[in-house]
């Protein structure tokens, strides 16, 4: 995996209905959401559902979409035909996940976040946090406890 940044925030999908009008513009096309998402957060989480019957050429087209930073961390799939050769692609098991992840609405004591996130910075290890709900406003807290943080 290629990081250089050791604190990335964001939430599982970048697709949900709530964000409509609230954090995606009104009138943005469906195919513009993940370029979108991109600008403000770091990376996504997405369920084996969600990915493992993806085609090549979306997944192109998702690498393109995205910047250069930004990572797509992927629930292990049973049956998974075909993943990206790309260090912006992760597929997570049960022990990656537990090392790498920390689930925002599992933890949401800020200050246990702040210090697990000195301890990968210590070890210069990226800490990834996601929201499984999509909670906007805790998004917006771990980004600015980030930015306090100094990461």
């Amino acid at each position: 995996m290629e990081s250089s940044a050791l604190v990335l925030v964001g939430a599982v999908d970048w697709v949900h209905p709530a964000w409509r009008g609230q954090f995606y513009p009104e009138g943005l096309p469906d195919d513009w959401l993940l370029s979108y998402y991109n600008t403000q957060f770091e990376a996504v989480y997405l369920a084996a559902e969600r990915w493992r019957d993806v085609s090549p050429a979306t997944w192109a087209q998702w690498l393109a979409d995205t910047q250069d930073g930004f990572h797509f961390i992927l629930e292990t799939a049973a049956r998974a035909p075909y993943v990206p050769a790309s260090g912006r692609v992760v597929v997570a098991d049960a022990a990656w996940e537990a090392k790498h992840v920390s689930w925002l609405d599992a933890q949401p004591d800020l200050r246990a976040l702040a210090a697990r996130i000195t301890q990968h910075a210590a070890r210069a290890e990226p800490l990834f946090v996601f929201s499984r709900s999509g909670d906007l406003a805790r998004l917006e807290q771990v980004k600015s406890l980030k930015e306090v943080l100094g990461y």
